[in-house]
């Protein structure tokens, strides 16, 4: 069973990536906008925390192989 950290931060990291889509796609940054620009405050902090779930999200590739709870081993492929 996935941690509590682990949705949050996956779920930060879709956001994340969902806006990078956007600015990709239609050159929209909803996080700016909604926020007031890049270099406002808040949109500052949900960068910084898309980034920081990243790096969070990063362990998950390295935890794939461990045992479950049930003591079972998940395969990787």
């Amino acid at each position: 069973m996935r941690s509590v950290w682990d949705k949050i931060f996956l779920t930060l990291l879709l956001i994340g990536g969902f806006n990078w889509g956007l600015v990709g796609i239609f050159q929209f940054d909803l996080v700016a906008w909604l926020f007031g620009g890049a270099d406002a405050f808040l949109s500052r902090a949900v960068y910084i925390l898309v980034a920081i779930a990243a790096v969070w999200c990063t362990t998950l590739l390295f935890r794939l192989g461990e045992s479950t709870e049930h003591g079972e081993v998940r395969s990787i492929g």
